[in-house]
């Protein structure tokens, strides 16, 4: 596939980086000589100074020829406009804009994005996006990482298994003997920085992050069972009153009537505006990082508090200081992939990457085959994908014991008619079913050929 990025930035890279790595041909341009040459000097990509949306960069880029636009540049004029010059000189198939100014995105403004106005495939909005992540996190307070898939009827959730957790040291096949109830699936695990699909044999240790597939209905029993009850916050404390924040304390006030909640914002003017914007919220003007103002937002007594400053080392150091007040759990945002791998070790329950919630959003529309959604895991190293199972795939049709799926993929459930299957050896697939999937990134393209053909390619 033929795919110009506009945009060298961390999710511009990151997604160059994917692609490159899948065989894609892949053009990145970018106004910064530096972002250009260290990303033409790292990955195998052919890389263009100029402006996204100018027509003889995109010509020298090769737009004619191009399959798909990805705009990720900064300014939400320059993503819009670059889509409309590949639609109206270049005909160019698919467009993928990002949008960060909600004003773009108001329901009464809906028709914006039609062919015959601004004429983009997917729009794809970061803070709505990380803001949905956060909330579903805040629902299931006991995972680190909590994703929906097949119409929310499936969830994938990541699971912190500590010394007391009740099911460390026990092989995976005897889960459902202990548990009868379980119906759920481990599918991954990450253990002193690697990740790995485990066989039946294998078994959970302490300090293992482990990836469990469920019926959505059951996340709760299946986050028992780990022993994570903790019960759901109403007293939040959010650092950084910017588009997540905002809309993370605005959807709280409707979903939680009950929810008490204190926004902490450095800028006067935009914590005066939040302030009239939100109802029941309150809002603080100060540093997240001032102990002084954590005290007079009661984070002592706070369920939760969540860092979504634009800057990564104000939310690191304010979680930090909210735990040693008191705050029973925390939550940062994090766009540096360096940060990550630091979280646990200093404390801090969960993080947020948003660079990693757009890619995982991207890819659902770049990858072959009839993938629905795709969800990256661990900095790339696994996708969770939702696919369709056609009438020509070799699933269908053969109990699972009898496919000889390579090693690094594992079905994690199926969704037949709306009812959700935790997949056993004796399970069959059937056209029309959607298969929720985890695979180690060297098998992401055996899982795209699955959705498209045989498995003699294999």
């Amino acid at each position: 596939m033929r795919i110009i990025i506009c945009g060298a930035g961390q999710v511009g890279y990151g997604i160059a980086e994917k692609l490159a790595t899948e065989n894609n041909d892949v053009t990145v341009i970018d106004q910064s000589p530096r972002l250009v040459n260290a990303i033409r000097d790292t990955l195998d990509v052919r890389g263009f100074v100029g402006h996204g949306s100018h027509p003889d960069v995109l010509a020298r880029a090769g737009a004619e020829e191009a399959d798909m636009l990805i705009a990720v540049t900064f300014y939400d004029e320059v993503n819009m406009i670059a889509c409309q010059v590949a639609h109206s000189l270049f005909s160019l198939p698919t467009k993928i804009a990002r949008i960060r100014s909600q004003t773009y995105l108001a329901k009464h403004w809906s028709n914006l994005f039609s062919r015959d106005n601004l004429p983009i495939d997917v729009v794809i909005s970061p803070e709505v996006e990380v803001g949905e992540m956060v909330l579903r996190r805040l629902a299931q307070p006991g995972a680190v990482e909590t994703i929906p898939f097949a119409d929310d009827k499936v969830t994938v959730l990541g699971i912190a298994c500590d010394e007391e957790c009740p099911v460390i040291d026990t092989p995976l096949r005897q889960l459902t003997e202990l548990f009868p109830d379980l119906n759920a699936t481990v599918v991954g695990i990450f253990r002193s920085g690697q990740l790995f699909v485990p066989r039946s044999a294998d078994q959970m240790m302490a300090g293992d992050l482990v990836y469990v597939v469920t019926n959505s209905e059951r996340v709760k029993r299946t986050l028992t069972i780990f022993g994570k009850e903790d019960t759901l916050g109403s007293r939040v404390v959010i650092g950084g009153g910017g588009n997540i924040g905002h809309y993370v304390a605005n959807h709280l006030e409707e979903r939680n009537p009950r929810a008490k909640i204190k926004v902490i914002e450095v800028d006067r003017e935009r914590a005066v505006h939040i302030a009239e914007a939100l109802d029941r919220t309150v809002v603080l003007h100060g540093s997240a990082m001032d102990e002084v103002i954590l005290k007079e937002a009661d984070i002592a007594d706070a369920d939760t508090m969540i860092a979504v400053t634009n800057d990564d080392k104000v939310n690191i150091l304010s979680c930090v200081m909210a735990k040693r007040l008191g705050a029973r759990r925390t939550m940062s945002l994090l766009n540096d992939p360096a940060f990550p791998p630091l979280v646990r070790t200093i404390g801090i329950d969960a993080f947020v990457d948003p660079r990693a919630v757009t890619i995982s959003r991207i890819l659902q529309h770049v990858r072959r085959g009839r993938i629905r959604n795709v969800h990256t895991i661990q900095n790339g190293a696994a996708e969770v994908i939702e696919a369709e199972a056609l009438e020509t795939s070799p699933l269908v049709g053969r109990p699972l014991s009898e496919l000889d799926l390579p090693k690094g993929i594992r079905i994690g459930a199926i969704l037949h008619e709306n009812e959700v299957i935790v997949p056993t050896g004796a399970s069959q697939i059937r056209k029309g079913d959607r298969l929720v999937i985890f695979a180690t990134a060297d098998q992401v393209p055996r899982v795209e050929q699955m959705a498209r053909v045989s498995l003699e390619y294999f």
